[in-house]
């Protein structure tokens, strides 16, 4: 595909490098220079240097041809506007990030007049993901697939968990869970373990299946799920605002302290049901007269990743069951792990997911990056019975292409060697070193034959033995 992405910043550079990796056509433009200078030497895209609204720019950039148009600078209105001018000179369909909250209430009607594709709001899905894994007390991170039905947790292996040592089958049996440890990340290596890979203190997990079961897995090695009823929320941003209107919804009370007083009085009137505190959040004193040690959870999602690593580490040392952390350099994610902290969110990664999703296509109901970039978790549909023939383990997958789950008229299935795909069934995969963009791609195309060698290969990697 030729695809026209305007804006250099990270989330430019980040979609860029993905889209690049996968062979298209990628053409970046931005204003400035130093950041331009980045994408050219380190990534097999064309830049150029101009504005992004200007129709000779875009010209030069051959919208004509483009199939998509991606707008991700720093600004609302010039996003919408190079998409409306796009969508006139040419492009098949375009793509804008809106992050303002006014904005926000009107995207739909944005959307339709404008002929946008595909409407991002960064912040607005940071909130929305903190919200959805603030009940599991020491996951890094938690992912619903097949309309929440599927749950993927990813866990750090501590030492009260008395799990380290033992082989995947053996935690298998101790939990008569059904679900699926999909990866394992040890140090700076990935692992897709089969029923004889040994856990050691300090992996980090992917348990992926069925909520309950997942449910069922945490709470068998101590790390149930928490009942949430006080937040302390600091930094008065777009996700500090998004967050506390949504954790409020819910029924939590929530104090989110901001230290600029202008925002923190604006944020009062905006936030009626929420006790907003003006005062500095990487504070001991203010932390602890806020009653910090009450809380249920923290969340650090201001503007500096330093703040926010800053306030979590005393929030885990005053001990808050749950901790998170937003920060925007995806290099600090190793390092946040290592101090112990226990949900990362990177909102550039979440949007990258949902337009590299939107770019795959329809063919796929979700898709997501995880491990750094290592692997992919997508999920799709079976739309023909042709695959019903045949069992899992006579299929001629690719190697490091695992079936993690089958969903099945509400049933869940962590499939098994003689397990079979049928019409209907929505199947969540897990990936390395392979895009999947379709059903196609989890196959090799060699006129149908099957190979034992392949065979043996998904065999090893534990996708139908694992559990």
């Amino acid at each position: 595909m030729k695809i026209i992405i305007i804006g250099a910043g990270k989330v430019g550079y980040t979609l860029a490098e993905s889209l690049s990796k996968e062979n298209h056509d990628v053409t970046v433009i931005d204003k400035r220079a130093d950041v331009l200078e980045k994408v050219d030497n380190n990534l097999d895209v064309m830049c150029i240097r101009g504005n992004g609204v200007s129709t000779t720019v875009l010209h030069e950039a051959g919208i004509e041809e483009a199939d998509i148009l991606i707008a991700v600078s720093e600004s609302d209105e010039v996003n919408m506007v190079c998409c409306l001018t796009g969508r006139t000179l040419g492009a098949k369909s375009t793509v804008a990030r809106i992050r303002d909250p006014e904005y926000a209430k009107e995207l739909t009607l944005l959307k339709e007049q404008m002929g946008l594709s595909l409407v991002i709001n960064p912040e607005q899905a940071a909130a929305d993901e903190i919200a959805s894994s603030i009940s599991f007390s020491s996951a890094v991170n938690v992912e619903h697939f097949a309309k929440g039905l599927v749950r993927m947790v990813d866990l750090k292996v501590t030492s009260d968990m008395n799990i380290a040592g033992k082989t995947i089958k053996k935690i298998d049996r101790e939990t008569n869970s059904s679900v699926l440890i999909g990866a394992v990340v040890r140090g700076d290596k990935v692992f897709v373990p089969n029923g004889d890979f040994i856990l050691e203190e300090d992996d980090e997990i992917y348990i992926i299946g069925k909520y309950s079961k997942v449910f069922k897995f945490c709470k068998f090695y101590n790390k149930q799920p928490l009942k949430v009823k006080k937040v302390m929320i600091t930094g008065g941003g777009r996700i500090g605002y998004y967050l506390t209107k949504l954790l409020s919804d819910m029924g939590v009370k929530v104090k989110l302290i901001e230290n600029n007083k202008e925002i923190a009085e604006e944020l009062s009137e905006q936030l009626p049901e929420a006790l907003v505190i003006y005062g500095d959040g990487t504070d001991d004193e203010v932390l602890e007269s806020e009653g910090l040690r009450e809380m249920d959870a923290f969340i650090s999602v201001t503007g500096m990743d330093e703040e926010n690593l800053m306030s979590a580490l005393l929030a885990k040392k005053k001990g808050v069951k749950k901790v998170i952390t937003k920060i925007s350099r995806s290099n600090y994610i190793n390092i946040v792990k290592d101090l112990g902290l226990d949900t990362v969110i990177v909102p550039k990664t979440i949007i990258v997911n949902e337009i590299l999703k939107y770019i795959k296509g329809s063919k796929l109901d979700k898709f997501m990056r995880i491990i750094d970039g290592h692997a992919e978790i997508a999920e799709l549909t079976v739309k023909t019975d042709t695959l019903a023939s045949k069992p899992l383990r006579a299929l001629n997958m690719h190697p490091n292409v695992i079936i993690a789950t089958i969903v099945r008229r509400n049933e869940i299935i962590v499939p098994h060697g003689d397990d079979y795909l049928k019409k209907g069934d929505t199947i969540v995969v897990i990936s390395m070193n392979k895009s999947i963009s379709s059903l196609e791609d989890l196959f090799i195309n060699n006129g149908g034959g099957i190979q034992n060698e392949l065979v043996n290969g998904i065999k090893k990697l534990g996708s139908i033995i694992n559990m």
